[in-house]
């Protein structure tokens, strides 16, 4: 397996003042068979509201590179990212590492800890008390273009 470099991040705050309203379809839609259509233009979403459980503890990341690929998160892609949550064994966070961040998926072994990227050509990152470490911020969404 070759080392590629390291993908980087752009952060953002949400914008919780935002009036932009989005109209939204309440009743979902179907995935099967097509439902009637529904009067659904009375209803908006504000999705700064919507993807965020604590406002002062979220932000958004952009993705640069693709060493997360397999589990579904691209470049450019868009995280949603709550420094409020408790870091947790096989989630994905954004993590600081030596002077640099990186998105990756967390891995508890009984002496140490990995992260792990989710595409066969980057390798694993063993942290280990001589590392600068943080985990900076639990991802709890991916917005994607598609």
């Amino acid at each position: 397996m070759s080392v590629k470099k390291e993908q980087k991040l752009d952060f953002f705050q949400p914008d919780f003042e935002s009036e932009i309203r989005i109209p939204y379809i309440k009743e979902g839609v179907s995935a099967g068979f097509p439902s009637p259509a529904a009067d659904f233009m009375e209803n908006s979403i504000d999705l700064n509201k919507e993807l965020t459980e604590n406002p002062l503890a979220t932000f958004y990341v952009r993705v640069k590179g693709n060493s997360m690929i397999d589990a579904g998160i691209n470049d450019k892609d868009v995280l949603v990212v709550d420094r409020s949550l408790e870091p947790q064994n096989n989630k994905i966070a954004i993590c600081f590492v030596d002077g640099e961040f990186t998105v990756k998926r967390i891995q508890v072994e009984q002496d140490c800890l990995y992260l792990l990227p989710e595409n066969p050509n980057y390798t694993p990152i063993k942290v280990t008390e001589e590392n600068q470490f943080i985990i900076w911020g639990m991802v709890t969404y991916v917005i994607k273009k598609i």
